[in-house]
């Protein structure tokens, strides 16, 4: 087996356990051991201060991610003067030969549906915010919403991947893994990125969520998300089975790791040490999830500011109460999704659903942050993969319709780490089909999440089949400084 395993060796692994050995000796003798070992991550469980590209905004990020694609028309993008246009057809100028989904392109026409929902500004800034999101607007000095979000995909899975790993083929790292590996964690007894899922009100057959939207690509498996369960364990085979206690789990893993570590020294696969860390994590999250996910410590006050979901494992509320325990653990990336936001018929009636399940705990994550001085340095993220079209899909009626996908505008928002607060960026046509000013690709959102964390996302990236391979790829990207304090 072992002669097997030296066989299939590959050129780049036999130059690499060359560097390794004399190469090693000559850069410490360069740098000294403490810098070595702070390159290498030799004897670390995170990466040295310092490691950054320049000074953080933020220390750490949490994302809310609405899995289906928000309507920006019915949400935050007012077009008042679409009410004159009830059921006339989109004019072939503003479409101007746009691809469409198969859902809707055998369709005869493409009436107009205007948004029944009542738009206000609001707080000193003015930012409009539809009547479905009532807490979310109440806090629009808080927020930076871009309106001019665009993307190329144009159906769910590919368009979710694209905004997770920055490229619509599966295979990449997702942003999570990016930062654990650029930054690695704070706290040694958490992983650095965790997931967390949530429920949803409106229909129930929501598009599929696939592990590798928080996976490690090409970077080492240790680097991947985490996802919490609702229930039973958090994390499956957290609690110890009968007749086996801390000190046999310890005495067994020091073994494993032992068989482990004989195996990377003589084969040299980076993937063992990744495979020792992970039990050693799983190990330390025996003690740390319980009391993580044990909110009985919460006050009152707190579990009414999210709502009654909030005790309700797995709904998203209770996810967003989780995020903020988990940014005060110092936890680098939350991720939370939330799905069932794909409204092709029957929106007035899921739509308000699913922005009930979330408006309130939205608010209250940014409320309870910034009452912590949290905020600050936590980034908050709050969108979908792309946006809904102002034409219906199906039947339309004065009171009910559904949208399609529309990639080429949508809004998201985002908040503290150093984004500038009462902030409105980007502007669609009177249609909200096409942007008329700034625009802002997915890449340029994800380059400007590194940004605050202090990465530049030209500089991080990872040697892969003679590539470098980054989060943001190799097509142009910029950080929205418009939106930044």
């Amino acid at each position: 087996m072992f002669h097997d395993y030296v066989t299939y060796e590959t050129r780049r692994q036999f130059f690499g356990h060359g560097a390794r050995g004399l190469g090693v000796a000559a850069l410490a003798s360069l740098l000294g051991a403490d810098r070595l070992s702070a390159l290498t991550g030799a004897g670390a469980s995170t990466l040295p201060p310092g490691v950054h590209h320049f000074a953080p905004k933020a220390k750490r990020a949490i994302y809310l991610f609405m899995s289906g694609a928000p309507s920006q028309l019915d949400l935050f993008d007012y077009k008042p003067k679409m009410k004159d246009h009830f059921d006339k057809d989109l004019p072939e100028s503003i479409r101007n030969g746009q691809r469409l989904t198969t859902m809707t392109s055998k369709q005869a026409r493409f009436p107009i549906a205007p948004s029944i929902f009542e738009f206000k500004q609001h707080g000193q800034s003015g930012g409009w915010a539809s009547e479905l999101i009532p807490k979310t607007a109440s806090m629009m000095d808080d927020i930076a919403v871009v309106r001019s979000m665009w993307t190329e995909a144009i159906n769910h899975d590919p368009a979710i991947t694209y905004i997770q790993t920055g490229n619509q083929i599966p295979g990449r790292p997702s942003l999570g893994a990016w930062l654990s590996y650029g930054l690695g964690s704070e706290n040694e007894n958490l992983p650095a990125f965790v997931v967390l899922n949530s429920t949803w009100s409106a229909k129930r057959d929501a598009q599929a969520l696939f592990s590798r939207l928080w996976g490690s690509g090409v970077l080492p498996s240790k680097h991947q998300g985490v996802a919490l369960r609702s229930q039973g364990d958090p994390v499956l085979y957290l609690t110890n089975p009968d007749g086996v206690n801390a000190s046999v789990r310890r005495t067994m893993l020091d073994g494993v790791n032992a068989l482990n570590q004989r195996h990377f020294d003589a084969v040299g696969d980076p993937e063992t040490h990744a495979r020792i860390a992970q039990y050693e994590m799983a190990f330390r999250m025996q003690s740390s999830v319980p009391e993580l996910t044990d909110l009985a410590s919460e006050p009152e006050h707190i579990m009414e500011m999210y709502g009654p979901d909030a005790r309700k494992p797995g709904t998203f509320a209770y996810n967003c109460l989780l995020a903020r325990r988990l940014a005060e653990r110092g936890v680098r990336f939350t991720q939370i999704f939330h799905r069932g936001w794909d409204q092709h018929g029957a929106l007035p009636r899921d739509l308000p659903l699913q922005c009930g399940d979330v408006d309130q705990a939205c608010h209250a994550l940014v409320q309870d942050l910034k009452m912590r001085g949290l905020l600050d340095e936590t980034l908050v993220i709050w969108g979908g993969e792309f946006g809904r079209t102002i034409y219906c899909q199906g039947n339309l009626t004065p009171q009910n319709y559904g949208r399609d996908h529309h990639p080429r505008c949508f809004s998201i928002w985002m908040a503290g780490g150093g984004i500038k607060p009462g902030t409105v960026h980007g502007e669609t046509d009177d249609f909200s089909y096409n942007i008329v000013a700034n625009p802002v690709h997915i890449r340029d959102l994800n380059a400007t999440i590194l940004h605050q964390l202090g990465i530049d996302h030209e500089r991080l990236s990872v040697k892969h089949r003679g590539l470098d391979v980054k989060l943001t790829g190799v097509e142009k990207a910029r950080v929205v400084k418009e939106i930044l304090a």
